[in-house]
């Protein structure tokens, strides 16, 4: 079983910067892509980042510029750092990381709620 524990989630006004981290646990082979999606009332989950064990990175367009994926492949964590943060960017995140336990399979984390004030 692995565990996904994310933090770093909060209130903000616009134009502030917020950074999320996501830590794996438990027992498992190796990871592959870790990511971050999110979900705005009303709306469907979407990716927002995504980084693979390589390094190789991709995002949405909306966040293109303001928003940086990274990892510490060593702590198994991955991080979202925000910045010029948008009313818009208003959500809950979720971590994402494909996992070889086994077998590959999708873990999410509770999620986390960011809200960007106007």
């Amino acid at each position: 079983q692995v565990q996904l524990v994310e933090s770093g989630g909060g209130l903000v006004q616009a134009g502030g910067s917020l950074r999320l981290s996501c830590a794996a646990s438990g027992v498992y082979f190796s990871i592959d892509t870790m990511g971050w999606y999110r979900q705005a009332p009303g709306k469907q989950r979407e990716l927002v980042a995504r980084i693979t064990s390589g390094g190789t990175t991709n995002c949405a367009d909306s966040v293109k510029g303001r928003f940086t994926i990274s990892r510490d492949n060593a702590k198994n964590t991955v991080y979202l750092q925000m910045n010029s943060l948008k009313p818009e960017d208003t959500a809950v995140y979720y971590c994402n990381c494909n996992v070889d336990s086994g077998r590959w399979y999708d873990y999410w984390g509770q999620g986390t709620q960011v809200t960007v004030s106007s």
